[in-house]
């Protein structure tokens, strides 16, 4: 069995969306459950119209930890609140994680159109080249993964669940922990889309700089144990779309400020992530060669069986 395990703090708006979502796969070996911080909405009213466990949660890591304690199956999928699934997303992504023998598994990001964006130029090539690239071209050396991490059972078990100390990016240490006792992989036959909600709420370069800067804190002096990037959690009670209203001055301005900060914060991504490259290339051309002489070792065991 799957057990599928969200944390929730005011959800009402995007939990529904996501719920429908998985109601809608054809894999239907699963259980729900959702580990709320008491929200002051109708989340856990929602999740109960939806057929799911309900218990008690907190901040990310320790909601998921929650989840899991109460969870019956033997693989766990931990999802954001503000993700979607699409079509036959849990039988196609169970089937690869098995296909390729992985232990624990992440998956590349795209973001959902909406409309208060003043357009969505540059902002899938941003997540492709700041975020998937990286995570495919690191997923032996540097693993990380965000929104949704699917695990065995046992490494969970074994790593003690998520680092409830960790403020921001808990989900990449959990995945760089488990990546050494399991295999680890980016899932390759689909993307996962969510919602930009904190971009929206927090502003466009505030959140692209917060991420990029906690990449780099990461890889330089470890986790972030202090409250130095301000994670804020369950802030997102409504939907908010503008833009209907706004003059076409104001909407030309607003997609010129758009466009030159996707360009700003591309730029220094890109030299963040060639220093990080750099690092741990010499880690990622032996680990190649390592899984080429293992594949040559296996290949030629068959053909002397034979």
């Amino acid at each position: 069995m799957l057990s599928i395990i969200i944390p929730t703090l005011n959800e009402e708006n995007y939990l529904p969306l996501l719920l429908k979502s998985i109601k809608a796969q054809n894999f239907k070996n699963y259980e729900i459950i959702v580990a709320d911080a008491e929200s002051q909405d109708k989340t856990r009213e929602i999740a109960r119209s939806y057929g799911c466990k309900v218990t008690k949660g907190g901040l990310p890591a320790k909601g998921r930890n929650q989840g899991a304690q109460g969870a019956a199956g033997d693989l766990f999928l931990f999802l954001d609140a503000e993700v979607l699934l699409s079509e036959n997303f849990l039988d196609k992504a169970l089937q690869e994680f098995k296909r390729r023998n992985l232990d624990i598994a992440g998956c590349s990001l795209e973001p959902i159109e909406e409309e208060w964006m003043p357009k969505l130029l540059f902002l899938k090539f941003g997540y492709n080249i700041l975020y998937n690239l990286p995570a495919r071209f690191l997923e032996d050396v540097f693993p990380y993964a965000a929104s949704l991490i699917l695990v065995k059972r046992e490494i969970h078990e074994r790593l003690g669940g998520f680092d409830e100390d960790i403020k921001i990016a808990e989900d990449h240490n959990y995945v760089r922990k488990a990546s050494k006792i399991g295999t680890f992989g980016i899932l390759k036959f689909s993307t996962l889309p969510l919602f930009l909600r904190r971009f929206q709420k927090e502003g466009i370069v505030r959140t692209g700089l917060k991420y990029l800067f906690c990449n780099i804190f990461n890889v330089s002096l470890g986790d972030v144990r202090t409250d130095v990037f301000k994670y804020n959690f369950g802030q997102y009670k409504k939907l908010i779309v503008g833009g209907k209203n706004d003059s076409k001055r104001s909407i030309f301005l607003l997609q010129g400020l758009w466009i030159v900060t996707c360009y700003v914060i591309a730029v220094v991504g890109l030299l963040a992530w060639l220093i990080i490259f750099l690092i741990f290339t010499p880690k990622l051309i032996i680990s190649k060669i390592k899984k080429a002489l293992l594949f040559t070792k296996e290949k030629n065991k068959l053909f002397f069986h034979q």
